[in-house]
């Protein structure tokens, strides 16, 4: 075979692979765009990509048992010699962290770990990010129609589980935060508020890595996910959600329903595995930031950490 017909060859056996594309996102602390090191993507290559690996998605991968299990293993004592590997591998700052790498008592312990004081400084604007990741903001939920690939609409009512709440919001700002194995695991509130209670909207738990909503949005209002509503004082009632993801064992919310929160505190946690928070804003409340809305209308994701600037109360300055 000729050298020219090996390559072509390759070629197709890619062009048949999960998303083809490498996941590349905007680094706002640099200005650069960098390509994402994905955990475990030769699996999700397989399970998205390939006829047996759909199978298995379907059959079981997906299903909440398979989660709690793989979840279950990474609170074993053992697992904390992946520890050392990981943060070689992704060059993680462990001088970010609460406690120093030798004190987890297992992956998943250093996985939802806290950081230490003054390592995620809360910004002056009025609404910041939620968590750190790479993050996607439209000025209008119900117009996204292009999302990772073009063609891909949001669907409000399917997020919220309700037709009538979805009526509220549906004209509004979404922000988009997806959190991957490597990040930081902790959420918070993106402005001060009273949160009221959380309600969980049950489902199976797919990947929300972009090699897999390439392929379908609707996992993202597919997958477990959990709503909470939160009361401000400049922007009416936000909608803060966590969508679960495959392999995270669960959410855990921290705050304290009918008490006040600042700017900034910590609503929660997710155990093991890459998963997404949302946020939806009524509409005439809330403009996002411009960096965050030009590279999401090029269907590039924002890298950013927590508790820097997200966006403004409308009548504000938006630069």
């Amino acid at each position: 075979m000729a050298q020219h017909e090996i390559s072509n060859f390759k070629f197709l056996i890619r062009r048949h692979d999960c998303g083809v594309e490498p996941i590349k996102y905007l680094n706002r602390e640099t200005g650069e765009m960098e390509t994402e090191q994905v955990y475990g993507e030769g699996f999700l290559r397989w399970a998205y990509g390939n006829p047996l690996g759909k199978l298995a998605l379907h059959s079981f991968v997906k299903r909440p048992f398979f989660s709690k299990w793989y979840g279950n293993r990474m609170d074993k004592p053992k697992t904390t010699e992946k520890i050392a590997p990981f943060l070689e591998t992704y060059g993680l700052d462990a001088e970010d962290f609460e406690k120093s790498p030798q004190e987890f008592t297992s992956f998943n312990d250093f996985f939802y770990r806290k950081l230490r004081p003054g390592a995620r400084l809360i910004d002056e604007t009025p609404v910041v990010l939620p968590a750190d990741g790479r993050h996607l903001g439209f000025e209008k939920a119900s117009e996204i129609e292009s999302v990772f690939v073009k063609g891909q609409k949001f669907s409000v009512s399917g997020l919220l589980g309700s037709a009538e709440l979805a009526k509220k919001y549906e004209d509004g700002p979404l922000l988009l935060s997806r959190l991957c194995p490597v990040d930081y695991h902790r959420f918070h509130f993106p402005c001060a508020g009273t949160p009221g209670e959380t309600r969980t909207i049950n489902g199976p738990l797919f990947s929300v890595s972009p090699l897999a909503l390439r392929q379908k949005l609707s996992y993202l209002w597919e997958n477990k996910r959990t709503i909470t509503e939160l009361v401000t004082k400049d922007f009416g009632t936000v909608i803060c959600m966590e969508i679960g993801a495959t392999c995270v064992g669960s959410i855990h919310q921290t705050f304290t329903p009918g008490q006040e929160v600042a700017k900034g505190a910590e609503k929660g946690y997710f155990a093991f595995g890459g998963s997404s928070t949302l946020l939806l804003f009524q509409p005439n409340s809330v403009t996002l930031t411009n960096d965050l809305l030009e590279s999401s209308r090029q269907m590039i994701e924002l890298y950013a950490k927590v508790g820097t600037k997200a966006g403004y109360q409308l009548e504000g300055d938006t630069q």
